[in-house]
């Protein structure tokens, strides 16, 4: 059960040089007593330009590996880390976890992941576009962004800059069952925030794009221009009365509703009992028209995996059906605090893709919310994710008759997350993929907002 990756001369290391230190690595922990081991290596790199101003602020340029061990001696589990790749090192390392192990006590859910469910099939998934960016073009690129955003209002008087950020990796992860898989992968950037004013209020917006390959990313022009336009938007802001009103999350945040969920419902939560969401198999979760499915294989995907971080084969599967949960999200270990088998979740989710059978666009989903509150940024950590009670500092737009009248400031909204996703009324289609969790804008049908 071995992948094989395709090689790249931009990496410090040949990928075949991580196989054989990951082979050495399970060698040396067996001939010291380990019972099991599995090991993960990395080497990557990234270049980071910032303008700000017409000018360049920063040009970061940094190289990174890694190495990780975890021994079992029985149940009895040890772990080490180091940066360095020489024998002497490795071999420290792994002596390292061994001694730790003999000093942990057992867990009867420790282990590596059970044989039978490791990946054997390694699908390309079109995760790796290396970018011959040069510092110059670079530079260019963030300051036509920053330019085009300072063009769009008189009103946009600074800058906090652009930038543009290129990171190329690749990673082998193997283990004592004979399982050793990895390969490279690219997470390419640009971004710019601006600075509005007006009657001396200022405020402040911004606008990024994310994609493996660079020919996906917006052009940078166009993320310049919906930066100046978000910021000017949110000039002349006022504060509202107290009221329950409906409230639509903008897609770049309602993802992060998504992401409440997912934590719920993932295996360290529940095995604590720490989660608003506890026994919901089968139980309706979210409004009956939603659902969510779960696409590792996605081509380009941010959150695309062949297996997980424990090696564990990844399934396209349906997380929720007509609001009903279908599954959850586990590890190995997890899973077996439960009773239960992993799900291939070791590390996280992969592309959970929200879908929703109305597809309004925007300004449908504004048309459909009536009156009520636009919320595109929020403030402060404000969640419980043992009870599920949710309240956050929040900005946004006030809105009447399906459309925009005016922004608001210092405003919070409130609620309990497990009735804002029961009243999730609608979904949009206006998704904006920047991590594992896409959906479109999201309108829950009311919550409690307090303002000045």
């Amino acid at each position: 059960m071995t992948a094989i990756a395709k090689s790249s001369p931009r990496f410090s290391y040949p990928f075949t040089t991580l196989q054989t230190i990951a082979e050495d690595v399970l060698s040396q922990a067996k001939k010291l007593g380990a019972t099991a081991c599995e090991t993960d290596l990395s080497d990557g790199f990234g270049q980071n330009v910032t303008v700000r101003r017409g000018e360049v602020e920063t040009i970061e340029y940094n190289r990174d590996k890694g190495l990780s061990v975890s021994v079992y001696i029985g149940q009895k589990r040890g772990h080490a880390s180091t940066s360095d790749f020489s024998p002497r090192a490795v071999s420290d390392t792994v002596a390292a976890a061994i001694s730790i192990a003999g000093h942990t006590a057992a867990d009867d859910c420790a282990g590596l992941a059970d044989a039978d469910l490791l990946a054997r099939a390694f699908p390309d998934l079109d995760l790796y576009f290396p970018w011959d960016l040069p510092v110059e073009q670079a530079i260019e690129l963030a300051k036509t962004c920053e330019a085009t955003a300072l063009d769009v209002d008189k009103r946009i008087t600074n800058s906090e800059g652009a930038s543009v950020y290129l990171n190329e990796s690749q990673f082998v992860y193997a283990n004592s069952l004979g399982f050793m898989g990895g390969y490279p992968a690219s997470r390419h950037s640009i971004s710019c925030a601006v600075i509005a004013s007006q009657n001396d209020t200022m405020q402040r917006d911004y606008w990024y794009s994310v994609a493996r390959n660079a020919r996906d990313l917006e052009e940078a022009g166009s993320i310049g221009r919906k930066a100046g336009t978000r910021t000017v938007a949110r000039l002349g802001a006022r504060k509202i009365p107290t009221c329950e009103v409906p409230v639509l999350f903008e897609a770049p945040i309602a993802s992060s509703l998504i992401g409440h969920f997912v934590r719920a419902v993932s295996g360290g939560s529940l095995y604590r009992k720490s989660s608003f969401l506890l026994d919901s198999i089968g139980k309706q979760v979210f409004a009956p028209h939603i659902q969510i499915r779960e696409l590792p294989h996605l081509k380009r995907g941010l959150a695309s995996q062949a297996f997980d971080d424990e090696g564990v084969v990844t399934h396209e599967r349906n997380v929720v059906e007509n609001g009903v949960l279908q599954g959850y999200f586990l590890s190995s270990y997890s899973a077996r605090k439960l009773g239960l088998r992993t799900t291939g979740n070791a590390g996280g989710n992969h592309n959970l893709i929200l879908e929703n059978g109305t597809g309004l666009d925007f300004p449908a989903l504004l048309k459909k919310m009536g009156k009520g509150v636009l919320v595109t940024e929020l403030l402060g950590q404000g969640v419980n994710p043992v009870t599920g009670d949710y309240s956050r500092g929040a900005a946004g737009f006030w809105v009447e008759d399906g459309e925009i009248q005016h922004a608001v400031e210092e405003i919070t909204i409130a609620g309990n997350l497990k009735n804002m996703l029961l009243g999730i009324s609608a979904a949009g289609s206006d998704v904006v993929v920047r991590g594992s969790k896409q959906c479109g804008s999201l309108l829950i049908d009311r919550m409690m907002v307090a303002g000045g």
